[in-house]
């Protein structure tokens, strides 16, 4: 069988044009009879009225403030929770400086050979010392 070049290509150019209809349906009027319209340029159509433009990018712009409004919300209370989480933790960390600030006054007096306020009590509620039975 020979087949010059350009009878292969107009081949293979309408086995591609029938693939592409197979995977994508028919394309409206568009049929083997009829010509698909080369231009079919993407995005805003001509002829639109200005009223409706005006309409639409009023609509458009107060979305865009609303989105605007609700992010600012959403960022304050994002940035009020950090801030009480931070307080919270401050608090935290001041609370056990104050206990080990005790612990090292404990551990001078102890050094010195005398009990500390607060110490024998702590080490009962502990449960490490047990309170010494009276007898009758």
């Amino acid at each position: 069988m020979n087949i010059d070049f350009e009878t292969m290509a107009v081949l293979e150019e309408e086995s591609q044009n029938e693939s592409i209809d197979g995977v994508y349906g028919s394309l409206g009027a568009s049929g083997p009879d009829t010509e698909r319209r080369e231009s079919g340029k993407r995005g805003r159509r001509p002829g639109r009225k200005a009223q409706l433009d005006k309409q639409d990018m009023k609509a458009k712009l107060e979305r865009s403030r609303q989105s605007a409004r609700e992010c600012r919300a959403r960022k304050k209370l994002r940035y009020q929770y950090l801030e009480e989480l931070v307080a919270d933790r401050e608090r935290s960390v001041l609370a056990l400086r104050k206990e080990l600030d005790k612990y090292y006054k404990w551990n001078q007096e102890l050094d010195q050979g005398r009990m500390p306020e607060g110490l024998e009590a702590m080490l009962q509620e502990l449960g490490v010392v047990k309170q010494e039975e009276k007898p009758f």
